[in-house]
């Protein structure tokens, strides 16, 4: 599976609870941008709007600059393609408080393009800062070992 764009923010932000795969709803030269990779989701959410799935801020840039349809909007919102029971799943997680869905990763999967879409719980400040502490330890002990090695 080829990874084309990921959500560096989701991790840090969100303790991710389960995933889900989606489909999306592309036109043709937003495929071929996305496999150029010419796409990102950072800052993207997924939002339930009369009873189907959305993919709202992420950006798809035009493959060629200069052969871009007249009207499109490079961060339109995308729908998702999921089954009716994971769709009904994800609206009652989403009402749930404190939960919140959030884009993980866009990848190919047999040819097609999908979403990994996580059910997220928002982190404390102090969960983060933890986060950030643990990383540095990790790093310095790497060093000194590269060091001593």
């Amino acid at each position: 599976m080829q990874t084309y764009a990921t959500n560096p923010k989701a991790h840090f932000d969100y303790h991710i609870l389960e995933t889900l795969e989606a489909g999306l709803v592309l036109t043709g030269h937003e495929v071929k941008s996305i496999r150029a990779g010419r796409c990102s989701i950072k800052g993207a959410y997924v939002k339930i709007m009369n009873s189907e799935a959305w993919l709202l801020g992420a950006t798809v840039s035009p493959y060629q600059a200069g052969n871009v349809p007249p009207n499109y909007d490079q961060q339109r919102s995308r729908k998702l393609l999921l089954k009716k029971k994971e769709l009904n799943y994800l609206t009652g997680k989403s009402q749930e408080k404190g939960l919140t869905l959030v884009p993980i990763k866009l990848y190919n999967k047999n040819g097609l393009i999908k979403l990994e879409v996580g059910i997220g719980q928002g982190k404390k400040k102090g969960d983060k800062r933890e986060k950030i502490i643990e990383r540095e330890t990790q790093r310095k002990i790497e060093r000194t070992l590269k060091q001593r090695g």
